[in-house]
């Protein structure tokens, strides 16, 4: 799976992204024939703690899946955004069986 990640208004370490590619290729073992997942990483400069935003887009046979997560961390909000992109995933696999 290709996965491209962005950040918005800054710039993304290393362990983020290999935290998100980690949490994102996990999700082939629930459905093999994601093509590529779009990532962006955004600050809301809002009052609000959870201003950290993780959007992600799976490109699938079918329709693609989509999922976006506030959190107080990037790393909370990517793991909240893989887990409903899971739901889904098995949602569609089970759809297509």
């Amino acid at each position: 799976m290709q996965i491209q990640i962005q950040s918005i208004h800054f710039k993304a370490d290393g362990a983020l992204i290999r935290f998100i590619e980690d949490k994102l290729n996990k999700l082939t073992l629930f459905h093999p024939g994601i093509l590529s997942a779009d990532v962006f990483l955004r600050l809301d400069r809002d009052q609000d703690r959870e201003n950290k935003c993780v959007e992600v887009r799976l490109s699938v046979p079918g329709p693609d899946l989509y999922s976006s997560r506030k959190a107080t961390s990037f790393e909370e909000a990517a793991a909240e955004v893989s887990e409903a992109l899971r739901r889904q995933l098995e949602k569609a696999r089970n759809r297509a069986a």
